[in-house]
């Protein structure tokens, strides 16, 4: 991966890292992926964040699906559920793949340059 690319993931991971609604197992991975930068541990460590960002990361179907939900209901509360399942059907109008919070957002982004970071 050329520097360019690797200070653009960097700045992504960090977004990540930061992100209130990136999950534990995400953050390892990513902690781990910028620990083993440099290192002949690399290519691993960046296989299991790429695999773990592909499990994580929230298709726009699912947010609407979640939010819909008595569990999403149970999470957000009802009002704020309601909220979150409206934003979803504008994300799937506008073409969005993907939920738009903070972690699902710098996922994405990372995950477009998976092949540079393999």
């Amino acid at each position: 991966m050329n520097n360019q690319w690797k200070n653009e993931v960097m700045e992504k991971v960090n977004e990540l890292l930061k992100a209130p609604s990136c999950c534990a197992e995400a953050k390892t991975a990513a902690q781990n992926w910028l620990d083993a930068v440099g290192t002949d541990k690399e290519s691993d460590a960046a296989r299991h964040f790429i695999a773990e960002l592909e499990m994580d990361i929230m298709p726009v179907d699912g947010l609407i699906a979640f939010a819909d939900s008595p569990k999403g209901e149970q999470v957000f509360g009802a009002e704020t559920a309601k909220k979150v399942a409206a934003h979803g059907r504008e994300l799937k109008a506008a073409g969005a793949a993907y939920c738009d919070c903070p972690a699902c957002a710098a996922a994405e982004a990372i995950l477009a340059k998976k092949e540079a970071l393999l």
